[in-house]
């Protein structure tokens, strides 16, 4: 990997923006309790008819953050799609001390992963879209425990949904054993107002993303 001195200022500053955009240092307290990027989500669980190895994700980004996170980027012909596969490599990288984003539980215990796999990043047209592979650290036995998956920032900067009950999918071998609830987010009037009523100076709230994220629950008959 090229160290970060050899880099141009122009990498720098691009790789500065999306690691703030990724992990949450945030350039305006008052920006937490309101996103300020969207991310439209595709998850496919995979696994094999006794296991469920990973997730395969697909992050397409607004149009704004699309055009904030490649403002700069060498985007000609020839060099185009290595600055995007450079892009994605530093997404990865920088999401790795925060769970990529995704926690996973069995009966309420989290379960652990890998480092993530093949990250790509396109571009089509206005939006950029991230797609990588999350595999568990070890497979995970079916049973009739609960299983539940969330996929969210804490500080709530960025806000990422599943559009629709179809954008979550089981591979075909899980399919024949588990199904899916999608189940949208509650926040109490109480919680409402509390984050409404967040100061311009108040401190980092992380709890304030999962009060807004959507949850997958995956039941199944084994």
């Amino acid at each position: 990997m090229m160290p970060i001195y050899a880099l141009k200022p122009s990498y720098l500053r691009r790789l500065l923006q999306v690691t703030i955009m990724f992990i949450g240092v945030l350039m305006s307290v008052n920006s937490y309790a309101h996103p300020h990027s969207w991310v439209d989500m595709k998850t496919e669980i995979q696994g094999d008819g006794k296991h469920i190895t990973g997730f395969l994700m697909t992050w397409e980004f607004d149009a704004m953050t699309s055009a904030y996170m490649l403002d700069g980027e060498d985007l000609s012909v020839e060099n185009k799609a290595q600055t995007l596969q450079d892009l994605a490599g530093s997404i990865m990288q920088n999401m790795t001390t925060n769970h990529y984003l995704t926690y996973f539980y069995e009966d309420d215990m989290p379960v652990k992963y890998a480092l993530a796999e093949n990250g790509t990043l396109e571009q089509d047209k206005i939006k950029a879209t991230l797609q990588f592979y999350l595999p568990l650290a070890k497979p995970l036995a079916l049973s009739d425990k609960v299983l539940k998956l969330l996929i969210y920032d804490p500080s709530y900067y960025v806000d990422m949904n599943w559009p629709a009950k179809n954008a979550i999918q089981l591979s075909s071998a899980l399919s024949q054993y588990c199904n899916i609830e999608l189940i949208e987010a509650t926040p109490s009037p109480e919680q409402l107002a509390y984050v409404m009523s967040l100061p311009v100076d108040a401190k980092r709230d992380d709890a304030i993303g999962e009060l807004f994220t959507q949850s997958i629950t995956i039941h199944c008959n084994y």
